[in-house]
């Protein structure tokens, strides 16, 4: 597609989506530009970092053979590029801005809305590690960055979505060494109508991915908070069918995570 032809079908996107979602003013797109990401304060119980992890990233690394980009699973030890410093998911000036917009929060709770899923998970059954490059595994030292900043202040939560499943998750700076401790929650809520991996596909990996508690992709549905200065209760919710009106629904899983101690309990 020529640039021109893209950036009046990105431009016109951008217009149905500030139309469309409740947006504030300051995100009112600029022909084929538009700033998406923000900062919310709910008092002094919450600070949100509403993230754009897709429109400043690096390209990606160790793409397909024949191809300039996309995504890709790889051989970490095969693409040296992956981990480089310089490569960025969030783009300079975004990850400057969280970075003062953390130093600056006194939240009892600062919680990080993106799109994917942060915490690192190894596509290799066994010895070795494979990444999914879409994801925060595709930008470590990014990754890294952001939770060295986010773990100095109060109860931090990353929450996400894009893989289908339900997630929780322990977030840690070195997910390599089980030792390592705990600086951060995650929970993934999984999709409304998508369908993800089989079960047993997802279970085949999560002897190598110690940190996630729950990996769940049986049936689509959303998540559910409940948030005080103590406590943050998250109930994942699943629909028994999302092809009838009148399903029933019901909690596969609630976490808990209290005040000054990171990483989800079941509750």
């Amino acid at each position: 597609m020529e640039r021109d032809a893209f950036l009046a079908r990105r431009a016109a996107a951008y217009r149905a989506y500030y139309e469309h979602m409740p947006l504030p003013a300051a995100m009112r797109p600029d022909g084929p530009n538009m700033r998406i990401y923000t900062h919310l304060d709910w008092g002094t119980l919450a600070r949100f970092y509403i993230l754009d992890d897709r429109q400043y990233r690096s390209w990606h690394a160790c793409p397909r053979p024949k191809r300039r980009a996309g995504s890709n699973t790889i051989d970490v030890e095969l693409c040296p590029r992956l981990g480089a410093p310089t490569r960025t998911m969030l783009g300079r000036t975004q990850e400057r801005w969280f970075g003062q917009q953390v130093d600056a929060s006194r939240a009892a709770w600062n919680i990080v809305a993106q799109q994917t899923r942060m915490a690192q998970f190894d596509y290799q059954p066994g010895p070795g590690r494979k990444a999914w490059t879409d994801a925060w595994d595709g930008y470590p030292a990014a990754r890294r960055r952001l939770l060295d900043s986010l773990s100095s202040k109060s109860n931090p939560v990353v929450i996400g979505g894009d893989v289908h499943t339900f997630y929780a998750n322990q977030l840690k700076l070195d997910f390599d060494d089980a030792a390592a401790p705990v600086v951060a929650s995650e929970f993934v809520t999984t999709s409304i109508t998508s369908q993800s991996w089989a079960q047993d596909r997802i279970n085949q990996h999560l002897p190598d991915n110690p940190h996630v508690l729950l990996a769940d992709a049986r049936q689509r549905g959303y998540t559910r908070v409940d948030l005080t200065p103590k406590r943050m209760q998250v109930d994942m919710r699943g629909m028994e069918t999302v092809q009838q009106r009148e399903a029933a629904c019901s909690t596969l899983a609630s976490f808990v995570v209290k005040d000054g101690k990171p990483g989800p309990v079941r509750a």
